[in-house]
């Protein structure tokens, strides 16, 4: 199966399914004397777990991250870094009635078509739960990040069409879902402080291109905007413009329509997204599907559902925009000859 590796530089590969003994991941090109341990990822991984509360599934795993290799007196020694997470909370007979019936909204037909079978339980690498492996990779990027003073961070924003601030509607619509055996969608805010002018490549390497990459690798993302996004269509090109002004010797901008990225590469100020996620796809009433012998039916989903993706997703987000800065600073190192020669100390 292609598609399990993520990055040039500071590289990812994952590993294993929802139902399976364990998932994983393996980051490499991690530079060496990073201060990082258990602790540090577990910090990440505490934010994506689900709790049991109104807004994630009643799944219960620890999700406390094994280091492997890679680590040595709490400092990165520059080699591959391997984090392990065992699963511990697997109900797979809670998806014995779905085996030969594809659900709507998942991936269940599409793994179907292209590989021949699938893992019915819980949807194996296409399940949320696979987004566990690239917390704990995206926690050492963060810890990268955070020793060039860089800040990621990500929140949930809205859930439907009620500001996440507005905890009593929130919690009426979650409570709507609940009782109906429904979902609804959400929305996702991240933004990046400290990031440095000129990072990413023009043409096909372009920072936005490879953030938007990465956000819509996550499961159940359907939206992304950089800055204004698709409300710059509806703009004037006199009302989108950011303009330039000095300030203390240095180039700034007195608004950020662009959210951080001209030309494909970072321009210094704020990297704002906002990123959307489709209504959690497994619910409670009634659906029309056909089964793998192509018949008609009708199914009820079981099981533990997340009655609504943003919540636990967004430090999914977070991690996968630190995996693509990290890269992205890493390349940009051999962007120009005066600085390779001041590297080497080279007049």
């Amino acid at each position: 199966m292609a598609g399990s590796s993520f990055g040039t530089i500071f590289r990812v590969a994952t590993f294993g399914e929802s139902h399976g003994p364990a998932l994983g991941a393996v980051v490499d090109g991690c530079p060496a004397g990073l201060a990082l341990s258990e602790e540090d990822i577990n910090v990440y991984m505490e934010r994506r777990r689900p709790n049991g509360g109104a807004l994630s599934t009643k799944r219960r795993e620890t999700d406390a991250v094994e280091i492997l290799s890679g680590v040595f007196e709490g400092m990165t020694t520059g080699t591959s870094i391997a984090l392990l997470l065992k699963n511990e909370d697997q109900r797979s007979r809670d998806y014995a009635k779905i085996k030969d019936v594809f659900r709507p909204g998942h991936a269940d037909y599409g793994f179907d078509a292209k590989f021949g079978f699938r893992d019915y339980r819980g949807g194996g690498r296409s399940s949320g739960r696979e987004t566990s492996a690239r917390v704990a990779a995206g926690a050492v990027a963060q810890k990268f990040l955070q020793s060039l003073n860089i800040e990621c961070r990500a929140s949930l924003s809205r859930i439907g069409n009620v500001d996440a601030s507005d905890l009593e509607a929130c919690s009426f619509l979650i409570e709507q879902c609940r009782v109906r055996g429904d979902s609804v969608g959400s929305t996702v805010s991240c933004s990046v402080s400290g990031l440095p002018a000129g990072i990413g490549d023009p043409v096909f390497e372009k920072l936005d291109a490879n953030l938007a990459k990465a956000m819509f690798s996550i499961g159940a993302v359907k939206g992304f905007d950089i800055g204004e996004g698709r409300r710059a269509a509806e703009l004037f090109g006199s009302e989108n413009n950011d303009a330039f002004y000095m300030e203390a010797g240095r180039i700034r901008k007195k608004s950020n329509h662009a959210g951080g990225i001209l030309g494909g590469i970072s321009d210094g100020s704020d990297l704002n997204m906002t990123v959307y996620f489709k209504p959690t796809p497994s619910i409670a009433l009634e659906q029309e599907t056909v089964t793998r012998a192509h018949l008609d039916t009708r199914i009820r989903i079981e099981g533990r559902h997340d009655p609504v993706i943003g919540g636990r997703a967004a430090v999914v987000v977070e991690c996968m925009t630190a995996l693509v800065l990290a890269d992205a600073l890493l390349l940009n190192m051999g962007a120009r000859a005066d600085r390779i020669r001041n590297f080497y100390g080279i007049e």
